[in-house]
């Protein structure tokens, strides 16, 4: 190991592996596992955003239904409670994605993704959630020539080197654009806490700590088999997204993926003066394989992304969620872009499971008669497009059409994986095809194809 390898990995060996969000002062105690047989109107299966917002929009469309949340281990505990923090008006996984595959409907997408921000906001200001929610836009910066081909010189957002680096001073930076409304920044936790507080408050019921191992359809409704009793409810929303999906059609729908990210200590006002950043933006970079960061409200610097890892079989395993090999890549690159900051230390780092699917953005639908709904497939993105996911479950179960329902990207699934070994194989070929096209700005023969198919993955 060289001293510059040793310097790197110092920069993080010390830090807390625990998601930073999560080790905050002010994280709600535990709910009580279920205990025994119980009934509701509306069950909901997982505790993460979409959850979260099913449940409180469910009582809000109306508030004498009893509605119950149920997750298998401790609300906002997975990728909820670990994320970015990126809170994006985008509900197709960006626009490039978007119009590739909804051409026809992407401009009623973009302002649909547009509004469910606006009321984000709005919902945020009303039950005075404190999550430091700034609506900062964000940044998408170039860091290799034929990165800026993707960039339009008579777009007002697009910034030449000069005018990006007046924003954020990073040597690697060849130009970029800056979306001023389509991004905020906040709190992932604490969003999820607050939204949590407000259901409770409107009267919706929380059992944690308890996995649900089975669904069936009963005469009245759908049973959720559990360790601790059974819920019999009239109604079902899932919202287990990366985990089990409790419908064997959805099996091949989504895989998981690991992220990792690493979190500097409090940057002093030196520090920050020396790379700028005074509007504060969410930033990520060009690439197939992206880092994306951002400032949090006492000035440390969240650093994720680049690798996406997947793990043969499908397998879902607490070691997973470490992997000095990429808090060592995130680290290097950290400071090849931000030389002025060398000597910062990582304070957190963690990783874990999300979900993906062959479209890059959630997918939605139905089964037992209309009785269970599911959104699922978010692929990152989600504090934002989960509400939306949310208002579609809500829709699809209340059974009567609106416009989001209409939508081709809600009546349509994704293609599914292959089994295994060939997801196996096709995830590692393009992982492989996807790092070469960063080097040489070539898609190959691979990439090209699973573009003709409208099927992909990144990091």
């Amino acid at each position: 190991m060289t001293l510059d390898d040793r310097a790197l990995r110092a920069s993080w060996a010390d830090a807390v592996p625990e998601p930073f969000w999560l080790e905050q002062a002010g994280r709600p105690d535990a709910h009580a596992p279920l205990s025994g047989d119980t009934t509701a109107d509306l069950a909901i299966v997982g505790g993460g955003f979409t959850g979260l917002w099913t449940a409180l929009m469910a009582k809000e469309r109306e508030p004498e239904r009893d509605v119950l949340l149920i997750d298998a281990g401790r609300v906002a505990g997975a990728a909820t409670g670990r994320n970015g923090g990126f809170c994006s008006a985008s509900l197709t996984h960006g626009e490039a994605n978007g119009r590739e595959r909804w051409p026809d409907e992407y401009e009623q997408l973009h302002r649909l993704g547009l509004e469910n921000l606006d009321e984000i906001a709005e919902t945020i200001a009303r039950y005075r959630i404190d999550c430091g929610f700034e609506r900062t836009g964000d940044l998408t910066v170039a860091t290799r020539p034929h990165e800026l081909a993707v960039y339009d010189p008579s777009d007002a957002d697009v910034l030449d080197a000069s005018a990006v680096r007046a924003e954020l001073d990073s040597p690697t930076y060849l130009g970029g654009s800056w979306d001023r409304t389509g991004n905020a920044i906040l709190d992932p936790a604490r969003l999820a806490w607050g939204l949590m507080a407000a259901a409770e408050a409107a009267g919706v019921r929380f059992v944690e700590q308890t996995p649900v191992i089975r669904l069936r359809r009963t005469p009245s409704g759908v049973a959720l088999t559990t360790e601790h009793g059974t819920v019999t409810a009239r109604q079902v929303a899932l919202a287990t997204n990366a985990f089990a999906p409790l419908l064997s059609r959805l099996r091949f729908h989504t895989v998981p993926v690991w992220d990792y990210v690493l979190m500097t200590e409090p940057l002093s006002p030196a520090q920050l003066s020396a790379i700028g950043w005074s509007n504060r933006q969410g930033v990520s970079d060009s690439g197939n394989q992206f880092h994306y960061y951002r400032l949090t409200t006492d000035n440390r610097i969240l650093w994720g992304g680049y690798d996406a890892i997947y793990h043969f079989g499908r397998r879902i395993e607490p070691a997973y969620d470490h992997r000095e090999a990429t808090y060592q890549t995130l680290a290097g690159n950290f400071f090849t872009t931000f030389p002025q900051l060398a000597g910062l230390r990582f304070s957190h780092r963690w990783g874990g499971v999300i979900d993906t699917c062959t479209r890059f953005c959630a997918f939605f639908g139905t089964a037992h008669r209309g009785r269970v709904a599911y959104a699922t497939g978010y692929t990152g993105l989600g504090v934002g497009a989960s509400r939306f996911g949310a208002n579609v479950v809500l829709d699809l179960l209340a059974g009567t059409p609106t416009e989001r329902t209409r939508l081709e990207m809600v009546r349509r699934r994704p293609l599914p994986f292959p089994p295994e070994p060939f997801a196996w194989i096709g995830i590692t070929v393009t992982t492989w095809s996807l790092k070469r096209a960063d080097r040489t700005g070539r898609r190959n023969l691979w990439l090209r194809v699973l573009d003709r198919l409208g099927l992909g993955f990144d990091s």
